[in-house]
């Protein structure tokens, strides 16, 4: 008998005596917590999303969707970046007025060969506002797993507000399970037993947000002009 037999006849021994359930899994477990807490604007849930990001020290940027070329070339040429690593579907005018040279996501490539690039620019799939969590499931302009892992500097394009939900139940409700997902919430980090943190332990050292789009807000459509984001503003 194999371990595996074992285990599996342990199992079907302890369920001799319960019952058959044959509710659906939809509804075996009730899911009667709150799917947000408190209600907010879409311009709300932005500036919330903003804030959030930069409390996790990813570094947040606005711009209007026209200006998003011109932004991250700024960003690229002031991490002093020569090569930038290009998802398939990320859109070509995002890096129309970058230097760096581009470096399309291959499954052939080899960790060391993505190690060796310098930045990486992704779209996501969704982003919560609540956690400051971008979530990214390998569809268009968002690649592969291990290209937001690898290299040291991730670029990461939110469009705003549409892919800005408010909580992770609002954020399901998007995904897929099937697909890879990959929930970022700020730069890779991590801290020992003193409490001492360090960046860059299994993931970008370096984590930075664009706010792309007309910025809803209480008092005007936000800002649109390319430049980092504080909390509050």
């Amino acid at each position: 008998m194999s371990d595996r037999e074992r285990v599996l006849g342990r199992i079907r021994r302890a369920l001799a005596d319960v019952p058959e359930d044959d509710t659906p899994y939809d509804r075996a477990v009730p899911r009667d917590y709150l799917r947000e807490h408190g209600e907010r604007t879409a311009g709300e849930r932005v500036e919330l999303l903003a804030e959030h990001l930069a409390d996790y020290r990813a570094v947040v940027h606005r711009c209007a969707e026209a200006d998003l070329p011109q932004l991250i070339a700024r960003l690229l040429a002031a991490r002093g970046a020569e090569s930038v690593l290009v998802p398939e579907g990320l859109p070509p005018a995002w890096l129309a007025n970058a230097g760096p040279v581009p470096v399309p996501d291959r499954a052939e490539s080899t960790p060391y060969e993505l190690d060796a690039v310098d930045s990486v620019v992704t779209g996501c799939a969704v982003a919560v506002a609540e956690t400051g969590t971008l979530v990214l499931d390998g569809g268009p302009g968002q690649g592969r797993r291990r290209i937001t892992l690898v290299p040291d500097h991730h670029i990461c394009v939110v469009r705003v507000p549409g892919q800005v939900v408010a909580s992770v139940p609002q954020a399901l409700e998007r995904l897929s399970p099937t697909r890879p997902l990959t929930w970022i919430s700020g730069p890779s980090a991590t801290s020992d037993i003193e409490l001492d943190r360090v960046e860059g332990v299994h993931g970008p050292r370096t984590l930075e947000v664009v706010l792309a789009g007309v910025i809803p807000s209480v008092g005007g459509t936000g800002r649109g002009d390319g430049t980092p984001a504080s909390v509050g503003e």
